[in-house]
């Protein structure tokens, strides 16, 4: 692959150059004061980059810059590759959208919801539903996280060892065991909640197929873009290219998290769907320039257009927005005005967001602060990568909202 760097003038491109660096003085703040450890952005339009900026260090301690080929952990920036493989799945009849989890996962069959009691000893009752693929890519499927901290179902998680990561014997299939016998915080289609459907989504991708979600992914997604960098575990040849891990303190300061920053390191036994991928800009770049292509790429096709318009549109039972269908909060960005789609979230109406934005926009994030977004009303894709736990600690994702488009003036 050939090295990342802009291949657009920025005023060719519609923007400001004076306007763009905006982006790189704002952040570079966020570094001089310890709030990162480095950050890399980059946004492009039409698929051509037109500013590439990196500040800071991928690891602070050993002095080593921030570089346009760092690797970083992407979290749940893996929750739309999932998707779209599901979605190759049901554009070849391997799965539909409203199967039973069952059909795929035996234990999915007879899930218990969550109706008092404490979580050493939950009071349930019979789901008055079954889960659906579609629970799963929508987040309406009662699963949750155990790093919530907001429910009694949370703690349940995390009694079972699963709080950040999965217990380190168990592998996915066993997790998926594991989880359907916890109780769901709701009946499936009842409520939004952000947890483990991507990671059970994955399981169903691994069973529809017949294949591990990593060949899965290696053979219809990532060597199809050219997404070499995108794996479960480094290659020890690359381990110096992995950006170290920082946490916040109490002061939202970064310091390095030695025990979570081994994630990435190695292949997991649980392969996560949900948050266990490794990228670098320039992979997640192909990606997203797929994704604003309709599906397209070079050349290569990886899922229908119509399918791709499908999955980003709003799918919230009765138009929603997350303000309202939400259990909690997930990250710090506002949630009024936007849907979810099929492993989106999707801007139906940018006014009540309060943010710069465009109807359509499709976007997600990941733990450790990173962020995208594809807006085809602009043919606009923005990618912020740091190593920052958790992403709700600053504002970076409004902000960098605000100071994408000002600096877009065609």
């Amino acid at each position: 692959m050939s090295p990342l760097e802009p291949d657009v003038d920025p005023r060719e491109a519609g923007f400001d150059p004076a306007r763009l660096q905006r982006i790189d003085r704002h952040f570079a703040r966020y570094v001089d004061s310890g709030k990162l450890p480095g950050w890399l952005v980059l946004v492009a339009r039409q698929g051509r980059i037109a500013h590439l900026s990196t500040h800071g260090a991928r690891d602070v301690e050993a002095g080593l810059p921030v570089e346009t080929d760092t690797l970083f952990r992407i979290f749940s920036m893996t929750k739309p590759i999932t998707s779209l493989a599901a979605m190759i799945l049901y554009e070849e009849g391997a799965l539909e959208l409203t199967d039973p989890v069952s059909r795929f996962i035996p234990s999915f069959a007879d899930l218990r919801v969550y109706t008092g009691g404490p979580a050493r000893g939950p009071v349930t009752r019979p789901a008055a539903e079954p889960m659906l693929v579609w629970h799963l890519l929508t987040h309406t499927s009662g699963l949750t996280y155990g790093f919530h901290n907001l429910h009694p179902v949370d703690a349940v998680y995390r009694a079972g060892g699963f709080e950040f990561g999965t217990p380190r014997a168990l592998d996915l299939e066993g997790c998926c065991d594991a989880w359907a016998a916890m109780p769901l915080m709701f009946d499936p289609g009842q409520a939004w909640n952000y947890g483990v459907s991507t990671d059970v989504l994955g399981r169903v991708v691994e069973v529809a197929s017949g294949q591990r979600l990593d060949e899965f992914f290696r053979g219809r997604i990532l060597d199809p873009l050219g997404m070499h960098d995108t794996t479960f575990g480094v290659a020890e040849a690359d381990a110096d290219r992995l950006a170290a891990l920082y946490s916040a303190d109490p002061a939202g300061r970064a310091v390095r998290n030695e025990q979570f920053g081994r994630v990435g390191l190695e292949v997991p036994k649980a392969l996560s769907g949900g948050g266990g991928l490794v990228s670098s800009a320039g992979d997640y770049h192909r990606f997203l320039r797929m994704l604003l292509g309709g599906g397209e790429l070079d050349g290569v096709r990886i899922i229908g257009n119509r399918t791709l318009r499908y999955m980003t549109r709003n799918h919230l039972p009765g138009g929603a927005d997350l303000e309202s269908i939400a259990l909690g909060s997930f990250s710090e960005v506002t949630n009024a005005g936007k849907g979810f789609g099929l492993g989106f979230a999707v801007v139906d109406d940018p006014v009540a967001g309060k943010v710069l934005s465009s109807a359509g926009e499709f976007s997600w994030g990941g733990l450790a602060s990173t962020a995208f977004w594809v807006d085809p009303a602009e043919e606009l894709t923005v990618l912020f990568l740091t190593q920052l736990v958790p992403s709700s600690v600053h504002p970076i994702r409004t902000q960098l909202h605000q100071l994408v488009y000002q600096a877009l003036v065609d």
